[in-house]
């Protein structure tokens, strides 16, 4: 019984530790809409932030961590009377590594590029650094973080939602709900494309809604496992 409350904690405190730094972000630095702005644009914003700016991508790289543990402890839950439970704990490790890793660059990369660009002596110095960014923000950001991240997720949701409801861990409904959850966030790949593909068909909302419903997919996962006396 104490391992499903550790499991249940540690979903709840890792989606709040994503959810209020993305918050944040969202109020003070116009998160997730200014990744698409010109790399001129966000460098200065960026740099306007400070160090405040910085210590809340730092949040929101880190305080996920919980959600590794979790991975790894419902893995080791199910992996007795369900072995394929194995590989979707390495698909949900590697999809919080990619995260961790891409919205790292905001702490360790961007502020000197922010901090060379605001004090850069000629526009053709500007514009260098503006295409390093963009090189960085592709890589970091949209292959690793979101593409890989994002899409490594949607597949551990899926396969989980589909493994617990096998195992009568949760409820049909919240089964449903996940994976309903992972279809729209999916979608938000879509939007990736779009930065290399121009006009590719996208729908802006995707990204947004579906990582705020997998947050609450996440916590209701995590209330079940603390109040359910009959998961075995």
């Amino acid at each position: 019984m104490k391992q499903k409350k550790v499991i249940g904690i540690l979903l709840i405190t890792g989606a709040l530790g994503v959810l209020i730094p993305y918050l944040i972000l969202t109020v003070i630095f116009d998160y997730p809409g200014i990744l698409r702005e010109d790399p001129g644009i966000i460098l200065t914003r960026f740099n306007a932030g400070g160090t405040s700016l910085i210590i809340t991508w730092l949040a929101f790289a880190l305080l996920g961590l919980p959600l590794l543990a979790a991975y790894s402890m419902i893995g080791q839950h199910l992996e007795i009377r369900f072995p394929s439970a194995r590989w979707v704990t390495t698909i949900g490790i590697i999809s919080g590594v990619a995260q961790i890793v891409g919205l790292l660059r905001w702490v360790f990369v961007v502020p000197v590029l922010a901090k060379d660009y605001i004090h850069a002596g000629n526009t053709a110095v500007q514009e260098s650094i503006k295409i390093i960014f963009l090189v960085v923000h592709q890589y970091g950001g949209v292959l690793l973080g979101e593409h890989i991240g994002q899409l490594f997720t949607v597949i551990w949701t899926m396969a989980i939602s589909i493994i617990l409801v096998k195992q009568s861990l949760i409820p049909k409904w919240l089964g449903w709900f996940g994976l309903i959850t992972s279809a729209i966030y999916f979608l938000a790949q879509a939007e990736l494309l779009a930065t290399v593909i121009k006009g590719f068909p996208q729908w802006h909302l995707a990204g947004f809604l579906g990582s705020t419903l997998w947050i609450a997919w996440l916590i209701m996962v995590g209330i079940r496992f603390l109040r359910s006396e009959g998961i075995a």
